[in-house]
């Protein structure tokens, strides 16, 4: 059955997408089953999406835009929809993570987003977003977009080895994540350093937290609580922060050294023989 649920294209990003997608489908005299067999889904799909209850994907609108000849529309535009799920609070930062040329992090409770696996991210998120699990799943994976650009940002990450240990997903899953930390080792752009269980007392204790340098734009500091972000650019926090995490990165093993010690972790908690 077709679905016909009328859009007010100014709500929302999702909802201008699908209703152009509708506008411009009917203009080309296509139902939607037959638009999704060009494109090659289910009506279903085309309908959910027309009808915003569904995220488009960045493949599926590649595929749109060549089936309807729109010059690359969708396609530009997906990348705004997907922002446009994470949470309201956060869309900022994301805006500025995404134009920064160095980014800083510390985090003491899991991977960094920009880091993590699909699945690692969905359990992540499916703690508490059980509603929006898949629209917010959607908003992560595009984040990471800006690590497969031409030039991406120089990304610098202290991880404390509790996040090593802390089994979120499953096994299978941790050691996936595990080894996409390790995929990085060859990257000259990316740099993982673990902050040792045995250090003791650091300068992160206060919780995880991100520096943002730009070419242009002033150092930013970002950190977050429950539900709610904080950025400033004050210059004594920025100094204050970036000294602590100068600090964390010589508390923490090499780059070299923390790959052995992730490998041996993912192995011995996570591989075939592990102990439960």
């Amino acid at each position: 059955m077709v679905n016909i649920r009328s859009l007010d294209p100014s709500a929302s990003p999702l909802d201008y997408y699908g209703a152009e997608l509708r506008r411009l489908r009917e203009g080309a005299g296509l139902n939607q089953a037959q638009l999704g067999a060009i494109v090659f889904c289910t009506a279903s799909l085309v309908g959910q999406i027309e009808t915003a209850k569904k995220v488009p994907t960045r493949e599926f609108s590649e595929r749109i835009d060549a089936a309807l000849m729109t010059g690359g529309f969708f396609t530009r535009l997906v990348g705004l929809v997907l922002r446009s799920q994470l949470p309201s609070w956060f869309q900022e930062y994301a805006e500025m993570e995404a134009k920064a040329a160095y980014i800083s992090t510390y985090q003491s409770q899991m991977v960094y987003g920009l880091l993590q696996t699909e699945e690692y991210a969905r359990a992540v998120l499916s703690v508490e977003q059980t509603d929006r699990l898949e629209k917010m799943l959607a908003g992560r994976m595009e984040r990471q977009r800006i690590l497969r650009r031409e030039q991406p940002p120089v990304v610098c990450v202290v991880l404390d080895e509790a996040v090593l240990h802390r089994e979120i997903g499953g096994r299978e899953v941790m050691r996936a994540q595990l080894e996409r930390l390790l995929s990085f080792v060859d990257e000259p752009w990316v740099q993982v350093q673990v902050l040792p269980n045995a250090v003791g007392e650091h300068p992160g204790l206060e919780g995880s937290f991100n520096l943002l340098r730009f070419e242009n734009d002033p150092d930013l500091f970002y950190c977050e609580r429950y539900d709610s972000g904080h950025m400033t650019v004050n210059s004594r926090v920025i100094r204050e922060r970036s000294i602590g995490y100068a600090r964390l990165q010589a508390m923490a093993v090499s780059p070299k050294d923390s790959a052995e010690l992730i490998a041996r972790v993912m192995e011995e908690r996570y591989g075939p023989g592990a102990v439960a």
